[in-house]
């Protein structure tokens, strides 16, 4: 059955064309019938000199031929001066009345109202034709971009819905793996959110990231209220909206400041896992990031008191640090609770005000990426070993912001999309870290030299695998017919079973059960999540030995048994 929005939009599609011919099509109309009308009383006159009227029908088809200009001769017979005359007149009017209705057709096609309802009806056409489970975007400003580039890149489906027409017509052209349907509109607006695909069977989750904390409350409500079993994953900046939205039943409240805050902690408390988290959580293909130890003992200067200096304010007095704060306008943001000197932090005399001779830490935090980089540089010529943290705002700055070598960079759009792609494409690897966090320093090292030994310079490929028939399918029968399996068979190299692929299981998810980085004898069973890291050679070797029963017991006994009928016969007849 047809989706009765589409339904609307094609009756209003239908509704603008008639009601922009209505004046062409009546004026081809009264041409037409004044031209029939006047063959039809017009005497002619017969060869034989008798006279004798056209008919209807007659008048109707040499009309119908002659008002295009293409003319088959006079029928039936040859007419007089007062016919031809009469089809001279028409002949121009009907001229002048086609070029005018093709102008109207021409300036109708032209016109954006039309425009912009076609490219809406074309547009649900598409999101009822998808079948695959796909993730509706909701603004494709950086952060939206990102995401939707690293979605593609694994080969989901995404749909995206933006206020600004200009990135809607231009997404085509930016570096996506497949097809990206977009939809100008607010998504702030029912109606936008349903043609987007809200109601659709296959879509799997919403992921509000406008640079509106209102509009991303408004979408997460619409969401959970028009379609409840939806993932729902908003932006937040403000906590007053994260409270509203968890109200709601929002999934996952992604707030960019706090988020790194916790970062920052978590570099405090356990340097090596977080390093583990940069490495599991980067994009593919990027050079794994160093070491970071931010020092633990003296003093921080945090520039900047917004939203962003307030968290990682919060942070650093809970590592029991002492803290000095650079601030412009205390009476917009607040004053903090330790020792404020007013300014920007731009200024030498305004750092050393603030003690940077004696500081181990400086966080560059404001909302203008010029004055980060100024308070950076300023900061460096007066106490060059400071740890430096630095915000960066737009995403055109990234080489700049880079060319400083800080540290730490906050970039709100970057932590957002990552965190919002690990959330969709593998979300064991957060619950990997929840309790990652719970083992001592020694081994958390042991695991990241663990990992980089097997990528070398380059981030890990992280991927969840369900021992199911669609994807393990010879694994699933082997365990299904009573055989057995162990991680160690599962990370043999099908190609020479004595040698162990570049992998490493990091997580096993039975039930309710948690198996973190499972000895090799670790028995598989159905059912099983695994989350599981290492390079592009060795999951495509395993998914050999996951889908292939030769394969499989290849690795597991080492007979390598001809996969061709033809082949097993001609060896049976042998023996």
């Amino acid at each position: 059955m047809p989706h009765p929005l589409g339904l609307n939009r094609m009756e209003n599609i239908v509704l603008l064309i008639l009601r922009r011919m209505r004046p062409p099509l009546f004026i081809l109309l009264g041409v037409y019938a004044l031209a029939v009308l006047g063959l039809t009383l017009i005497p002619g006159e017969a060869p034989d000199g008798t006279p004798w009227r056209m008919s209807i029908f007659h008048a109707f088809y040499f009309v119908s031929y002659m008002a295009t200009t293409i003319g088959f001769g006079e029928i039936p017979y040859a007419f007089t001066d007062a016919q031809r005359l009469w089809v001279s007149l028409s002949l121009y009017a009907s001229v002048v009345a086609w070029i005018y209705a093709l102008g109207t057709i021409l300036a109708l096609v032209q016109d954006q109202t039309f425009q912009n309802a076609l490219s809406e009806y074309r547009f649900m056409l598409r999101i009822r034709r998808m079948h695959e489970p796909f993730h509706l975007i909701c603004g494709y400003g950086q952060t939206g971009s990102a995401l939707a580039e690293a979605l593609t890149r694994r080969g989901q489906q995404v749909v995206v819905i933006d206020i600004d027409e200009i990135r809607t017509r231009v997404i085509q052209l930016h570096n996506l793996r497949g097809y990206v349907p977009a939809l100008h509109g607010d998504a702030g607006v029912t109606r936008h959110l349903q043609e987007a695909g809200l109601q659709h069977p296959s879509c799997a989750g919403v992921v509000a990231l406008t640079n509106d904390n209102e509009v991303n409350l408004k979408i997460a409500i619409t969401a959970k209220l028009l379609n409840p079993r939806l993932r729902v994953i908003c932006r937040a900046e403000s906590h007053d909206i994260e409270a509203n939205m968890a109200s709601f039943g929002t999934d996952h409240i992604v707030d960019p400041f706090d988020t790194f805050a916790g970062h920052l902690a978590l570099a405090f408390q356990a340097p090596c896992l977080y390093l583990l988290d940069c490495w599991l959580t980067g994009r593919e293909g990027s050079a794994l990031s160093d070491p970071v130890h931010p020092p633990r003992v003296g003093r921080w200067i945090v520039c900047g008191y917004g939203r962003f200096g307030k968290a990682v304010c919060s942070r650093l007095q809970d590592e029991h640090l002492e803290v000095v704060v650079i601030e412009a306008d205390p009476e917009r943001t607040g004053p903090p609770d330790g020792r404020l000197v007013l300014g920007q932090g731009t200024e030498a005399d305004t750092l050393l005000e603030a003690g940077i001779e004696q500081a181990v830490g400086l966080v560059a935090g404001t909302d203008d990426d010029a004055n980060n980089l100024s308070i950076v540089m300023t900061a460096r010529e007066l106490k060059p070993e400071v740890f430096v943290i630095i915000r960066q705002n737009k995403h055109d700055n990234r080489d700049i912001i880079q060319a400083v070598n800080a540290d730490m960079v906050m970039h709100s759009s970057a932590i957002i999309a990552d965190k919002i792609r690990v959330l969709l494409a593998t979300p064991m690897l957060y619950e990997f870290m929840s309790l990652g966090i719970y083992q001592d320093d020694n081994w958390t090292c042991e695991l990241a030299d663990r990992v980089s030994s097997l990528v070398r310079d380059q981030v890990p490929i992280i991927r969840e695998w369900s021992i199911e028939p669609s994807k393990f399918g010879a694994v699933h029968d082997f365990l299904d017919d009573g055989g057995q399996i162990v991680i160690t068979d599962l990370l043999r190299d099908p190609w020479r079973r004595t040698r162990q692929l570049k992998a490493v299981v990091l997580l096993i998810q039975r039930g309710e059960e948690r198996f973190l980085v499972p000895d090799g004898d670790f028995k598989l069973m159905v059912g099983d999540r695994l989350l599981i890291c290492g390079n592009g050679a060795a999951f495509t070797r395993m998914s050999w030995t996951i889908s292939h029963h030769n394969t499989l017991d290849y690795v597991k006994t080492g007979n390598n048994l001809p996969q061709s009928w033809l082949w097993r016969k001609w060896l049976a007849r042998d023996e």
